[in-house]
């Protein structure tokens, strides 16, 4: 289960150091094979899966029948433009150009750790969406959220 945040630089090339925290895990997860993708519901913003628990969501997703625009759309930017990663011997991943540009991550990036996957987000973005959240968070809390003790 991955957990936290953390501010990364990216170096020249677009590679991305995966937090020493987080190493041992993936590597016996996934040996190190990971999955990056779009975030099916953020812009600015990559989801990285460890290899097993992406193979998990691809099912899904191909299973959604594709006679729905909807599906064939979330079946394009989940699976579509997925790419396949290996930490390398120093623990880095190396991001795609494509992936990078159009969720406009730069050189700093921030790593969260969303339970069984991560997402990357390009810093001033997710700052200013927090910014938005926290505005709307009153209004936007569902009937399940009401119930939680925190």
């Amino acid at each position: 289960m991955f957990f936290g945040e953390t501010a990364i630089n990216l170096d020249g090339k677009g590679r991305l150091a995966i937090p020493v925290r987080y190493r041992d895990s993936i590597q016996a997860q996934c040996s190190g094979r990971m999955v990056l993708t779009y975030s099916a519901f953020d812009s600015g913003a990559l989801w990285l899966y460890p290899e097993n628990e992406w193979e998990r969501v691809r099912d899904e997703v191909t299973r959604l029948s594709t006679f729905n625009p909807g599906h064939r759309s979330l079946q394009r930017r989940l699976v579509g433009s997925a790419t396949a990663l290996e930490l390398d011997g120093s623990g880095r991943i190396q991001l795609p150009l494509t992936l990078r540009q159009v969720a406009g991550l730069e050189k700093r990036v921030v790593m969260m750790g969303m339970s069984s996957r991560f997402e990357l987000w390009n810093e001033a973005i997710l700052n200013q969406k927090r910014a938005e959240e926290e505005r709307s968070m009153n209004v936007a809390a569902s009937e399940e959220m009401s119930r939680l003790v925190l």
